[in-house]
C-alpha cells in the first residue's frame, strides 16, 4: 500500500483542500432559511452525512487533524435520552442517545484529550495553556433529561458540563415552539394557515408530507419580526389542533427545585440563556441587553451562585452577531457560545463573546464520525478553511 505523506504547514496543500473539498460533495454550500423544502432539507443532511463519511473512508481526517483540530472544541447537546421509533422527528437532530454520549465521552478519554469546564476554557483561553487538548460539553435549555440519563453517563467518565438554561423554561412559563409545531403537525392531517396574506394548505397526512409541512412552517415561524409574532402564530396553532402549548414547559424542563439540586452536583455548571429564548438580534439593544441580564441575575437569585457563561438561543448567524456578542461582553459575561461549528483555535481568545461549537447531531450518530469530529475536518471544509468565524 503506499505511504501517504504530508507536510503540516498554516494552511492545507492545495491538492488536498481541492480533493477533500470534492469529496465532501461541497459541504460548505449552505441551504437558505428562505424557500426551504423537505428535498433540500434531506439532500442537505444527505451531503452532510455523505461528506463525514467521505472523510472517514478517505482517512483524509487523518490529514487534517495537525491544521484543523485546534487546541480544543466545545461541544453543543439539548436532549439526551433514548431513541424514539416514530417516523416523523423534525427535531431529531436535537437529541442524542445516551450510548452516543458514552462512544463521544471514551473516544475523548482513549485520545487523552481533557474534559473541562467554561471556566477551564476561559482559563487556557486568556493565560494561553494549550500543551494538552480540550473537550468541552455543553447542554442548551435545562431539559429533564440532562438530569435522568445525561448526568449518569457523564459520571461514569467524571466529565463535566455546563447546562444553559432559559430562566422561563424553569419557571414553567416558557414557549418551546418547535417542540409545539412538531406536535401540531404530528396529530394533525391537515394545517390551515396564512403565510405572507395568503391561506396556505398543508397536507400532513404521510411522515414525508408532515417533514415537508415542518419545514416549511418552521422557516416561516423563524423569519417573522419578533418573538410576539411567533408566539400569536403558536398559539392560533395549537388551539385550533388541541395541543396544551402551556404544558410542554413544565413536561420537559427542570423546575427550579429540580435545578437547585442538579446545580449541587460537583459535574453541573450553570449558565443562561435568556428569559424567554428569543432570538436577540431581532430585539432592540434595550430588550437584548435585558433578556441576558436578566436571566442572569434570575438564575443567579435563585441558585444563589455567579453566572458567567452565556449561550445564545439558536445561535447562529441570523440570531447572534456582532452587536450581541458586544452586549454579551459589557453584561459581565465571561463567554459566550454561538452555534456557528469549529474547533477553539488561540485567536479564539480574542472573542470570547463569540465562541464555536461542535453539535452532536442526532441525525448522525455513528461510532465512526467520532474521530473526523474531533479532527475538526468537518467544520474547517464548512467554514471555508477559516479557523475563526466571529464576525
Amino acid at each position: 500500500m503506499a505511504t501517504v505523506r504530508l507536510t503540516v504547514s498554516s494552511a492545507p496543500p492545495a491538492s488536498l483542500k481541492a480533493a477533500t473539498q470534492d469529496c465532501m460533495l461541497r459541504l460548505h454550500v449552505k441551504t437558505a432559511y428562505q424557500g426551504r423544502s423537505l428535498l433540500m432539507n434531506q439532500f442537505r443532511n444527505t451531503v452532510i452525512r455523505a461528506g463525514l463519511e467521505a472523510l472517514y473512508f478517505s482517512r483524509a481526517h487523518h490529514l487534517l487533524r495537525p491544521i484543523f483540530a485546534g487546541v480544543g472544541a466545545i461541544f453543543m447537546l439539548h436532549h439526551v435520552r433514548a431513541g424514539r421509533d416514530a417516523a416523523f422527528q423534525p427535531n431529531r437532530h436535537l437529541e442524542i442517545t445516551p450510548e452516543f454520549l458514552r462512544s463521544m465521552l471514551s473516544h475523548l478519554r482513549t485520545q487523552g484529550i481533557d474534559i473541562v469546564t467554561m471556566d477551564e476554557v476561559h482559563q487556557r483561553l486568556t493565560e494561553r495553556h494549550f500543551a494538552r487538548r480540550f473537550a468541552c460539553f455543553t447542554l442548551d435549555d435545562g431539559y429533564r433529561d440532562n438530569r435522568d440519563f445525561a448526568l449518569p453517563v457523564l459520571r461514569e467518565f467524571d466529565a463535566p458540563c455546563t447546562v444553559y438554561v432559559a430562566s422561563d423554561f424553569a419557571e414553567g412559563s416558557g414557549r418551546l415552539w418547535w417542540i409545539a409545531l412538531e406536535m401540531v403537525i404530528a396529530k394533525a392531517s391537515r394545517i390551515d394557515v396564512e403565510i405572507g396574506g395568503t391561506a396556505v394548505h398543508l397536507d400532513t397526512t404521510t411522515a414525508a408530507a408532515k417533514q415537508a409541512a415542518f419545514d416549511r412552517l418552521h422557516t416561516w415561524l423563524r423569519g417573522l419580526p419578533g418573538e410576539f409574532d411567533v408566539q400569536r402564530e403558536m398559539t392560533a396553532l395549537c388551539k385550533r389542533h388541541g395541543i396544551d402549548e402551556a404544558a410542554i414547559c413544565p413536561s420537559l424542563c427542570m423546575s427550579w427545585d429540580e435545578l437547585k439540586t442538579f446545580a449541587d452536583d460537583p459535574l453541573i455548571s450553570i449558565g443562561a440563556h435568556t428569559i424567554t429564548h428569543c432570538n436577540l438580534a431581532q430585539q432592540t439593544e434595550a430588550n437584548a441587553t435585558h433578556e441576558m441580564a436578566t436571566s442572569r441575575a434570575r438564575i443567579e437569585g435563585v441558585l444563589q451562585r455567579q453566572i458567567l457563561h452565556l449561550a445564545y438561543p439558536y445561535g447562529d448567524r441570523i440570531a447572534a452577531g456582532a452587536r450581541e456578542f458586544a452586549l454579551a461582553r459589557a453584561s459581565g459575561f465571561k463567554t459566550a457560545v454561538t452555534t456557528r461549528p469549529g474547533m477553539v483555535f488561540p485567536e479564539n481568545a480574542r472573542h470570547l463573546t463569540a465562541l464555536p461549537r461542535v453539535s452532536l447531531n442526532g441525525n448522525y450518530q455513528d461510532a465512526r464520525i467520532l474521530p473526523v469530529l474531533t479532527s475538526g475536518a468537518a467544520t474547517a471544509m464548512w467554514n471555508g478553511f477559516r479557523r475563526v468565524d466571529a464576525a
